[in-house]
């Protein structure tokens, strides 16, 4: 299957390369907790500029949360459930968290900012 052949090729090495020293471990940790942290920043900053829900706030929003439901399935189909899901369901939500701010941040420079 084609997820099989993106773990080996991708996520393996990542093991391998975490499983050498703690401090590595450590810093993939951190990594994943600074763009989580980094993700809800965006995500609150974005909510609360476009201010009181209306129905054009709502659609926003709304397409928001789709695109956070979107990349959490992607996640899920792509990293691997037999090692590091820890770390990797870490990462699922701070992926997730950073593109639905991304798409709120776009959308807030296009129709508010205009």
């Amino acid at each position: 299957m084609i997820t099989d052949k993106i773990e080996n090729a991708i996520f393996y090495p990542l093991k391998t390369w975490t499983e050498q020293s703690n401090s590595n471990w450590n810093m993939l940790i951190g990594i994943g907790i600074v763009s989580l942290i980094v993700g809800l920043i965006l995500l609150y900053v974005f909510h609360k500029k476009m201010g009181v829900a209306d129905e054009r706030t709502n659609q926003i929003g709304l397409k928001s949360a789709l695109i956070m439901l979107y990349g959490v399935i992607l996640c899920d189909l792509i990293f691997p459930k037999e090692y590091m899901w820890q770390i990797f369901f870490l990462f699922k939500y701070s992926l997730a968290f950073i593109a639905s701010g991304i798409y709120l941040a776009v959308r807030y420079k296009k129709d508010f900012l205009s």
